[in-house]
């Protein structure tokens, strides 16, 4: 049987989210993970729901993809078919072509895991590359060590303040305690902790969302930011330790994180948490 690109609806969501967990692998690439599709979440399970790909086959889920925006797709596929030439030749045609409804034409952006063969047929369609990514990781074997910072958990009580230190920390975010309740009602969540660091005087100086995939499987950072007032100060450090402890206590086998190679001081600050550089992962894209 051929591999079928599918939307989802709402109620066929679980079943991406599902197949991202069961994929993840402290010994596989960095990839499209389950809290991408939650954090995304905040939009609303619908718009999420028109948001992902899938290709399957025999009614197996084979592969996910996110549009994360309107020109970029984030894509990952099952570990057993990482290389599979069929698959890769399939996606391939469907992101290529407008009309199939995964990417308009013109100028658009592919994140593929490193080492995946949709690589190679998107090079042989003439895509190049582009934006470089750093993938960091940090083992969660052994305790972690105090953050050196008070840490609270964010809960309903706390969302409107979570959600102003993100918009402070991301210039021109629009996330607000709406969308923190939209995104906490994903299935995904249930998984996933927003922490709050706070200072001496009890401001709100920086904020953390983690996302286990399940015990013994990689846990993901996304996002975080320190208060635009409370910059440079080491607080960026302890709210990735007080993550990684977070996702140790969730079972993750270790933390995991993607930030864009040209951000010099987020790989600095994830790298002064404990966090080891991976292979950097470059973008497929397509000029026009």
């Amino acid at each position: 049987m051929d591999f079928e690109l599918r939307v989802p609806g709402i109620d066929e969501l679980g079943e991406a989210v599902a197949a991202l967990r069961e994929w993840q692998s402290d010994d596989a690439p960095m990839q499209l993970h389950p809290g991408d599709l939650g954090w995304f979440w905040r939009f609303g399970g619908e718009a999420t729901a028109a948001a992902v790909r899938t290709w399957n086959q025999d009614g197996r889920v084979l592969a996910v993809g996110l549009l994360d925006g309107p020109d970029v797709l984030r894509v990952t596929t099952a570990p057993q078919f990482l290389h599979d030439a069929g698959l890769a030749r399939r996606m391939a045609a469907d992101i290529a072509d407008p009309e199939r409804g995964v990417l308009p034409a013109g100028k658009v952006n592919v994140e593929v895991p490193n080492g995946a063969a949709l690589h190679e047929h998107l090079a042989e369609i003439g895509w190049g590359t582009d934006e470089a990514w750093t993938p960091l990781q940090r083992d969660l074997a052994d305790p972690v060590e105090d953050p050196g910072l008070r840490i609270g958990v964010a809960g309903p009580e706390l969302a409107d303040l979570r959600a102003a230190v993100h918009r402070s920390a991301f210039e021109g975010s629009a996330f607000s305690e709406a969308r923190w309740h939209a995104m906490a009602a994903g299935s995904p969540y249930a998984d996933a902790r927003c922490l709050l660091g706070f200072d001496e005087a009890a401001n709100a100086v920086a904020a953390v969302t983690v996302w286990s995939a399940g015990p013994g499987r990689p846990g993901l950072i996304e996002p975080m930011g320190v208060h635009k007032d409370h910059r440079g100060r080491g607080y960026g450090k302890a709210i990735c330790v007080a993550a990684a402890a977070a996702l140790r206590e969730l079972g993750s086998s270790g933390a995991i994180v993607c930030t864009p190679s040209s951000l010099a001081g987020a790989v600095a600050t994830y790298a002064s948490a404990g966090f080891r550089h991976l292979s950097e992962r470059l973008d497929r894209h397509r000029e026009a």
